[in-house]
């Protein structure tokens, strides 16, 4: 707890106008004890800070620079997330004292488990991170308390896979996330840490293959999330930035063998990134983004393909399919979109290209 106590008495003295030795004479104390209490040296005994309170007309808490604290459940974790942005070990002591006051609180408990896994974490100091896994284990238990979407049982088994990652039991870790892997949710991690510390290359290449095939669903959402997000504040360079920078992966994972999905996705891609370039102004850009669009679209229609087994790193992606939310073919996803845009002008030159 920081107090402020040598500061205030300063200041309280500096706007009365007096000098130490002024002071030091009001309250029957030498100079020596004056300049001690300012300098940080000393403090007043008790009986001395009721004093010096009553002279400077304030109160014992003010004058040492105390500010209570809002310790209500929801105040306090706040308070303790802001502690762990900068690994401030003041974090610990406050989780401690919230879990005295809110022993059997999930919210509570489960804050306080993150709180060791970081710290646990930074420094890989196992006594904090069998502390966060103790925690962790109870919060299960009390799961039935919590309200927020975001966690649940998977979560919490995922944040325990981590400390026992941490900790170097590996297998541990793996038998956690295999457990809970429901939707291929935690399918990249699972393959990461077989190819890594395991022994069996197949099974590792299968959880990868998983995984990037649930990475290239969520990056394109991401995009389209972000394109619409700047459209609506007409920030057409971020729209083409992250949209160049989804098109580079595409093409890192395309390959000549054969068209795959992966043409429809790049073909709607393109057709965005012709519309943020007639937005900005960029009408050659924008043409020439219209026609690699028309191509992607004409290429991946005349032989549609919804496996993934010709994109690059997909040697186990035999069985993934991969479907288009807005339609079966180019032409059809590419169409859905323009409704979403609603630009006519804009509409009307994609079909005077594709005449």
């Amino acid at each position: 707890m920081k107090l402020s106590l040598a500061e205030n008495i300063r200041s309280f003295r500096r706007k009365r106008k007096i000098t130490q030795e002024k002071l030091a004479e009001a309250l029957g104390v030498t100079v020596g004890a004056v300049y001690k209490w300012e300098s940080g040296l000393s403090q007043p005994e008790l009986s001395m800070l009721v004093e010096l309170a009553d002279f400077f007309d304030t109160s014992i808490d003010v004058l040492l620079g105390y500010q209570i604290k809002d310790n209500r459940l929801e105040a306090a974790g706040e308070r303790i997330l802001s502690l762990c942005k900068t690994l401030d070990p003041e974090a610990l002591q406050e989780a401690d004292k919230l879990l005295v006051r809110y022993p059997h609180s999930f919210p509570a408990v489960y804050r306080c488990a993150n709180v060791y896994l970081a710290f646990g974490a930074a420094s890989h100091a196992p006594q904090l991170l069998q502390k966060s896994l103790e925690l962790l284990e109870r919060s299960r238990l009390l799961l039935s308390q919590n309200n927020d979407p975001r966690i649940s049982e998977a979560s919490i088994c995922s944040d325990m896979a981590a400390a026992w990652f941490i900790l170097g039991d590996h297998q541990k870790s793996i038998e956690l996330l295999k457990q809970n892997n429901t939707d291929g949710l935690y399918s990249s991690s699972i393959g990461a840490i077989l190819s890594i510390y395991g022994d069996d290359a197949e099974e590792a290449g299968d959880y990868l293959s998983k995984g990037l095939t649930a990475g290239i669903s969520n990056l394109f959402n991401v995009i389209l999330g972000y394109v619409f997000l700047f459209r609506s504040s007409r920030d057409w360079t971020k729209a083409m930035d992250i949209l160049h920078w989804g098109i580079g992966i595409l093409n890192g994972l395309k390959t000549e063998e054969k068209s795959n999905v992966l043409g429809q996705t790049y073909a709607e891609l393109l057709i965005l990134l012709a519309y943020a370039q007639e937005k900005a102004g960029m009408a050659a850009e924008s043409e020439t983004s219209l026609q690699k669009a028309k191509e992607a679209a004409l290429r991946f229609d005349s032989m549609p393909d919804y496996s993934l087994h010709a994109m690059r790193f997909g040697n186990h992606t035999e069985n993934a399919l991969f479907f288009d939310i807005f339609g079966a073919s180019a032409f059809e996803s590419i169409a859905a979109l323009l409704g979403l845009l609603d630009e006519p002008p804009f509409t009307a030159k994609w079909q005077e290209a594709i005449q």
